[in-house]
């Protein structure tokens, strides 16, 4: 197979596949692993696919994302009940984590100047706090995705594997009884992996509407999940279920 054709090859099986892993590409192209990173690093240059962790991500799939505009006034009310009852789980000299949701986003508008230690991969969350005299804040850099303006990719993962916090404030496309949680592409799903591996807690920050769905990417399932905070509409037989494995449930009036 000449170059040429086995990047061909390569983003054809991006495309159809949504994401694939290093190993498995250079068992399909019959070239080492070692060549297959550095074709994928050249067409990640192009523009045809990105990196993720150990493979690379479609495009196409990376461009699913809900941009942040319109997630930040969908079940507005409900975020932000979430977020004042999220922020009262916080102390001071918490080390904590907010990822790039609109409701760790509400989080930080709502948090007062404390002395604690937030860690982020959102800009806006980074931007809302960066005037909180008290709070060091730490983002994690790594490639910008323009429609959650959230970082993500290895860079953005490798930063994490410094750190350790003490909670972990995060949302999600999807909430599965069975399955546990997912996301819309497996960039968001790496680096909220990444995010749980380094908190103690973790805090599940999800409104009605997520319940019941499964996207594409599983994130975690309940035993890597501590807390679930929810609103007065998510089905009460969902949430016993949920209790059942053992995850606090707080679900508000």
């Amino acid at each position: 197979m000449l170059v040429a054709e086995r990047w061909q090859r390569i983003v054809q099986l991006v495309n159809e596949r949504g994401s694939i892993r290093v190993t498995e590409l250079s068992e399909l192209c019959q070239v080492t692993e070692e060549t297959i990173r550095r074709d994928l690093d050249r067409l990640e240059a192009e523009g045809k696919l990105m990196r993720s962790h150990g493979g690379a991500v479609s495009v196409k799939e990376a461009q699913t994302e809900v941009p942040f505009m319109e997630r930040e006034t969908a079940h507005a009310d409900f975020k932000n009940r979430i977020a004042k009852e999220a922020v009262s789980h916080i102390q001071e000299g918490d080390r904590i984590i907010l990822d790039a949701s609109t409701t760790a986003w509400y989080m930080a508008k709502m948090i007062p100047d404390m002395a604690i230690t937030i860690i982020t991969n959102s800009m806006k969350v980074a931007l809302e706090v960066s005037g909180k005299e008290k709070i060091q804040v730490i983002s994690t850099g790594g490639l910008l995705s323009p429609k959650s303006l959230s970082y993500v990719g290895p860079l953005s993962e490798r930063s994490l594997d410094m750190y350790h916090a003490h909670k972990l404030f995060l949302s999600c496309k999807g909430v599965h009884v069975q399955r546990g949680i997912s996301e819309s592409n497996e960039l968001q799903a790496l680096i909220k992996r990444k995010m749980i591996s380094i908190a103690d807690e973790t805090y599940l920050l999800a409104d009605h509407s997520k319940f019941g769905m499964q996207d594409l990417t599983q994130v975690a399932d309940w035993s890597d999940i501590q807390h679930v905070i929810t609103d007065r509409l998510t089905s009460k037989d969902a949430l016993a279920r949920i209790r059942e494995k053992g995850v606090n449930v707080r679900q508000l009036d």
